[in-house]
């Protein structure tokens, strides 16, 4: 008997729209929230997350800044909760420390030619 398990990292989007003034670049934009975690999956299941950390990227000059989890958490349940920037810490964010299938949409921090999931090339 064998067991198939993996840990991977994984990136979720969450559902979050707040049009804000971008104390960077000036311009009008939104913010954009998005999780990282890494899973345990057993027999390609995702089983237990852990290590969750909560960013936001602008979307007017691709800022990203570290978001309070507390706010993070609140905004993964569902909750309408207006980000202030005491709530946000920039952070130097290089795209290059994800990569994303453009296939099937896997992301992986990994340094894969090809896809894991689909074997396409990244």
């Amino acid at each position: 008997m064998f067991f198939m398990m993996g840990i991977t990292d994984g990136r979720k989007e969450l559902k979050h729209h707040q049009v804000v003034i971008c104390n960077r670049c000036g311009a009008y934009g939104q913010y954009a929230v998005f999780m990282t975690y890494t899973v345990l999956s057993l027999f390609f299941i995702p089983c237990f997350k852990w290590n969750r950390q909560y960013f936001v990227r602008t979307t007017c000059c691709n800022t990203v800044y570290r978001l309070n989890p507390e706010i993070g958490r609140r905004i993964e349940k569902g909750e309408d909760v207006e980000i202030c920037e005491e709530h946000l810490q920039r952070v130097d964010w290089t795209g290059s420390c994800y990569k994303r299938c453009g296939n099937c949409g896997f992301t992986t921090t990994e340094d894969f030619e090809y896809c894991p999931k689909c074997g396409q090339r990244f």
